[in-house]
Order: C-alpha cells, then structure tokens, then sequence
C-alpha cells in the first residue's frame, strides 16, 4: 500500500518583505504585470490581479508603485529602454559608415516592434493607454531616439559622407519618414498597407543625405 503524497503546503499572502528583495519584488511585479497585459489586456488588468499571481496582497504591491499607471509607465519604460539599447548598440557599430549605422539602426527599430507586435497581440492597447496617460514616457524615448539619429547624421556629415546643411532638420525628416515602420499601432494594424518594403525606404532615404556627385 503506497502512502499518500504529502500535501503542498499553503503559501499565504505577504505584506512584509526584506529591504534586500525590494529590487526582485519589484521586477517581479513588473514581469507579472506584463505577462497579464499580453494575456487579458492592460484595461483588464487589476493590481489585485497581480498581487494574487504574486501571492501578495495588493497592499504590498502598492509598496513598490502607488498606482496600476505607476505600474503600466514602468513596464513601458522597461520595453523602451530595451529598444534604445538595441539601437544603441547598431548606432555604435565597429567601423561601419555612417549611412551604415543608420540603415542597421532603422531596421533594429522595426525589427524590435514588429516582434513586440507579433509577439504582443495586445500591444496596441498598451500603447493607446501610454499615449493617453503617460505621455511623458512615451515623449522622452521619441527625443533619445532622435537624438541618435542626428548624431548618426552629423557624424555622415563630419565624415563628408553626407551633405545636409542643418543636420538637426534632417534627422527629424529621417525619424519621421521611418515612423511607418516602427509605430506599433501601424505595424500591428496595417503591417503591408500602401508602403515600400523597409530596404527601399532605407536606400531612398540614405541617398537623400549624400553628396551629389
């Protein structure tokens, strides 16, 4: 006769934890949240519905972010921050040129949104609450993005790669022209409607900038 398993033990809510795991609450918090966007949708989601995945109660969850926005900003953040690391990373690429660097940075940026999107089918409601509540967060990555395009572009010019007369005008013209492309509202929501492929829109645009002979 085989003895019976041992129950699994009851894990009760927390509303204390350690100053030490203050970081680790707080990512969990986050990755919870995230995962609960992508699954039911961010109007769905409650703080209650965290703490419970969590097995805290929402008090302690309150602890780390005083609001279900404070939350939303800060996956956000989290999600642009690994963008502009990406980006980062292609803008500062070996010793490429510069029109190289540009075009492995416009595609690094559609590449991260779309596999956001597909991976995301719920990104778009994350993205109408960011723009309607957290205009802020959304406005700070869109100045540091076009940030790098202008140093990818006075870097062109300072090199003679490029000829542009006001390298600040010209990287917003290219930010802008590239927005089709990396939106996730456009790119989840109308992924091949009325626009080149991304390699013809690069070639275009790079071409725009050189000297003409």
């Amino acid at each position: 006769m085989t003895s019976a398993a041992a129950p699994t033990p009851f894990l009760p809510e927390t509303d204390t934890l350690p100053e030490e795991a203050a970081p680790t609450t707080r990512c969990r918090i986050l990755e919870t949240a995230e995962a609960a966007f992508r699954d039911i949708g961010y109007q769905k989601t409650t703080v209650a519905d965290i703490a419970r995945t969590l097995r805290m109660s929402p008090a302690n969850v309150y602890r780390f972010f005083d609001s279900k926005k404070a939350i939303h900003e800060a996956v956000i953040q989290r999600l642009m921050d690994e963008t502009e690391r990406r980006v980062t990373v292609a803008a500062q690429s070996g010793n490429a040129s510069a029109a190289d660097r540009l075009g492995a940075v416009i595609r690094v940026l559609h590449q991260t949104c779309a596999e956001r999107c597909d991976a995301n089918p719920r990104m778009q409601e994350m993205v109408a609450a960011a723009v309607a509540e957290s205009w802020d967060v959304c406005a700070q990555h869109i100045e540091r993005t076009a940030a790098i395009f202008e140093t990818l572009v006075r870097s062109g010019v300072a090199a003679g790669e490029f000829a542009v007369d006001d390298p600040a005008l010209a990287a917003a013209c290219l930010h802008t022209a590239v927005l089709r492309y990396c939106h996730p509202t456009l790119v989840s929501q109308y992924p091949n409607v009325g626009i080149p492929p991304l390699e013809a829109m690069i070639m275009f645009l790079i071409r725009g900038l050189r000297r003409i002979p």
